[in-house]
């Protein structure tokens, strides 16, 4: 993007924000399509940018690509057993379990060996990041089916969760050592005891550090492996998000005035995402994928994800990354298998940040995916998948050998696993 263009859109966010502090019904009305493309922008995880290849395309004859996509793409589709855990101020909490079941039998029970338990598998915990839900591992999840037991939690206020009782009830700020004690309480609930392995992509590798850093007993005792995919340990914001010095600094200035504003305008705002849907979709492209060949039902099913985060939500999380620092917590990972993975074209969180995680856990496996954005998981599933089985076989949790199935692909017209 050009200077004059991150400008432009840093100006679009001073008006916002102006028109925030003392509008009237009808200025909000005018201010909403201004409003609905800042907060889209970061929504798709950034401060500020433009993409209007979309706008190129005929709403009506996009719309009916949109409502076809929907109906015929399988992405998301996934379900396992439901389950609930509840959070320390009451939050419920969703969460869905993948558990291994031989071919016309239940699910094993721990069977007694010599008189004693034998162990009991590994369980995989999956955290997803911010403005998605747990279907953003569709493909790991379709590969590992009947391989080894996975949980799938929505974070709170994202998904199937109910909405953050502490934000709606005291007003009181998420914060990720919140999303470490929600990881916590979903653990307890879904995999109370035997060993597991941690995942976490984005916000849900930062939610698995606050883990670490608040139960590292639960670290030592219990967790045989860690994946961090696309994630940061902190410095959040120096992040630049791809755009010149001048159009990400604007940015920074009112972005925070224009989210509290906004997030108090919920029901209005969201008629304007609505109205610059087209808007958002190039937005979310650019900042979700690197690649040129990404299925347009993966593109699609981005959209759906992060459009269905409601902008109050997306007003509440955003000040906890600014504060997230969890460097030290990574000292809890050392004496595991750890896997960091990172797409080399990530404007959302670097892959630098990836790097320096690794620089921290040198004995960690660092992978750096070429032509991949923040979603890689979903642009590059093969390699993700990849990565993560050879993971899971090094923690015991997959017999070597073992096959994973079908991750699928993105690219062309292949389907997913």
């Amino acid at each position: 993007m050009s200077e004059s263009s991150a400008e432009a859109v840093a100006h679009a966010a001073s008006v916002a924000v102006a028109s925030a502090a003392d509008a009237t019904a009808g200025g909000w009305r005018r201010a909403t399509g201004i409003a609905g493309a800042a907060i889209g922008v970061l929504a798709a995880g950034a401060a500020a940018g433009v993409a209007l290849e979309r706008m190129t395309v005929g709403r009506g004859m996009r719309r009916k690509a949109q409502l076809a996509l929907d109906s015929t793409g399988p992405y998301g589709s996934l379900r396992g057993t439901p389950g609930k855990a509840h959070a320390d101020d009451g939050t419920e909490l969703y969460y869905e379990v993948d558990d291994v079941e031989p071919e016309g039998g239940p699910a094993p029970r721990r069977r007694r060996l010599f008189g004693r338990k034998a162990p009991l598998p590994v369980t995989v915990v999956f955290s997803h990041g911010y403005c998605l839900n747990q279907d953003s591992w569709h493909f790991q999840r379709a590969a590992l089916r009947g391989v080894v037991r996975t949980v799938h939690w929505d974070q709170r206020s994202h998904g199937r969760s109910g909405r953050g009782a502490a934000q709606i009830q005291e007003d009181v700020p998420v914060t990720i050592d919140q999303l470490g004690q929600d990881l916590k309480a979903v653990i307890d609930a879904a995999a109370p005891d035997g060993p597991l392995v941690l995942v976490g992509h984005s916000m849900g590798g930062m939610t698995v550090m606050a883990l670490a850093a608040q139960y590292p007993e639960l670290i030592r005792e219990r967790v045989v492996g860690t994946a961090l995919v696309g994630t940061s340990s902190g410095r959040l914001g120096e992040v630049n998000f791809g755009l010149p010095v001048a159009g990400v600094n604007a940015v920074r200035r009112v972005l925070p005035g224009v989210l509290k504003a906004l997030g108090q305008r919920a029901e209005l705002v969201e008629k304007g995402r609505r109205a610059t849907a087209e808007l958002f979709a190039g937005i979310i492209k650019r900042y979700s994928f690197a690649s040129r060949d990404v299925d347009p039902g993966i593109e699609r099913f981005a959209e759906r994800m992060i459009e269905g985060t409601p902008i109050d939500v997306v007003a509440e999380f955003y000040p906890a990354f600014t504060d997230h620092d969890k460097t030290e917590a990574l000292a809890h990972f050392t004496d595991m298998p750890v896997l960091v993975l990172a797409g080399v074209a990530d404007l959302v969180t670097p892959s630098e940040h990836s790097e320096a995680i690794a620089d921290l856990l040198p004995d960690a496996e660092l992978v750096l995916v070429p032509d991949a954005g923040h979603l890689v998981m979903l642009e590059h599933p093969e390699v993700v998948t990849d990565r993560l089985a050879d993971l899971l076989t090094r923690t015991g949790a997959v017999p070597a050998g073992a096959t994973v199935g079908g991750y699928g692909s993105t690219s062309g017209t292949a389907q997913p696993g």
